[in-house]
């Protein structure tokens, strides 16, 4: 059997993951903090000693090295992928030196047979009018957001760490949506959990962004095969269609039934009501939902192929439509219980 140590676990594609691990039959070790949010993840009492919790984190080498001990294979889905925070430096600390961290404690562990390292298309920057692939690299002469500019980094650890000899494969997903906690990472459903409240009463912009949407299960899918077959050293485009948030408002009003927004609301807009919430974060502590660094990511476009994780990984994404209409129902399952409590 398959040991597997999954870092942020606790979060959104990490939660996913550790349950598509055992149902595979996978023994599986979630390193998470003390304080995470645990409700995502399997019982351990109910696992059959298939799964456990490591307490640590990948700021911390020595949890990493106690959480590697015994296990064969690492993904590494630990990430802050806020567009915003009032510390930007946790960007760095957790995206760059975490990562760092996990190449060598591995490395001082030499049990592990491969690393599975999850970064984002963010990564490898916008491509304003094309559709790109793995060949790709950020330019880094600007960078939308802090988040952005720590995955542009971490993406050079990883790649030096894979010409080192390091078994490490990087697997870029596009904008993950799908059923499960309502975090950044599940940007998606918030976003369309606030268009069915009404609190978001038209389109994000014109439409001329362009974003490339992956199914969380896809995504657990590519994860999977990255780690059964992917190549160390080599990079996959976990990504999916490639769509503006304009058209996925409206196959979301046209599963629904319901009516398109009759508005287009201009990115200036966004922006000074980002800046807005951006103070309230400061006054309250709350992360805001939009910020100014999300309206400049959302005056670009971020098309990219998966046709490589498809020959070689067997990923076979769902189009948009496919999957909204899988899990559009979960949102107004969700919309229904967050209205019972206000």
């Amino acid at each position: 059997m398959k040991k597997i140590v999954v870092t942020g676990a606790s979060g959104y594609l990490g939660g996913t993951l550790c349950h598509a691990l055992l149902k595979q039959g996978y023994s599986v070790r979630a390193l998470v903090r003390r304080t995470s949010d645990l409700s995502s993840l399997p019982d351990c009492r109910t696992a059959d000693g298939a799964f456990e919790l490591a307490y640590g984190d990948v700021t911390d080498y020595r949890s990493l090295l106690n959480a590697f001990y015994g296990y064969h294979f690492i993904f590494h889905t630990a990430a802050v992928v806020e567009p915003w925070l009032p510390d930007p430096s946790k960007f760095f600390d957790v995206n760059v030196v975490g990562l760092r961290n996990v190449v060598e404690a591995a490395k001082e562990t030499k049990t592990i047979e491969k690393i599975v390292y999850t970064s984002s298309f963010f990564a490898l920057g916008p491509t304003d009018g094309c559709v790109a692939d793995e060949k790709k690299v950020h330019e880094e002469k600007c960078f939308c957001s802090e988040y952005e500019r720590s995955k542009a980094a971490a993406d050079k650890i990883a790649l030096r760490a894979a010409a080192d000899g390091v078994p490490i494969v990087v697997v870029y997903p596009g904008v993950i949506y799908g059923p499960g906690k309502l975090t950044t990472g599940n940007i998606v459903a918030k976003l369309l959990i606030e268009r069915f409240n009404g609190r978001l009463p038209g389109y994000i912009g014109s439409g001329k962004d362009k974003f490339s949407f992956s199914h969380v299960d896809d995504v657990v899918q590519g994860h999977i095969a990255a780690m059964d077959i992917g190549q160390p050293g080599e990079r996959y485009l976990l990504t999916g269609e490639n769509a503006s948030f304009v058209h996925v408002f409206d196959i979301s009003a046209i599963v629904t039934g319901t009516k398109k927004p009759s508005l287009n609301i201009p990115l200036w807009t966004i922006e000074a009501y980002g800046w807005i919430l951006v103070l309230y974060s400061r006054l309250t502590g709350k992360l805001p939902l939009i910020s100014p660094p999300t309206v400049h990511v959302l005056r670009h476009q971020w098309s990219y192929s998966c046709e490589k994780a498809k020959r070689e990984l067997g990923y076979n994404p769902r189009g948009l439509k496919e999957g909204l209409d899988e899990v559009l129902p979960w949102y107004f399952k969700k919309i229904l219980i967050m209205r019972r409590h206000f």
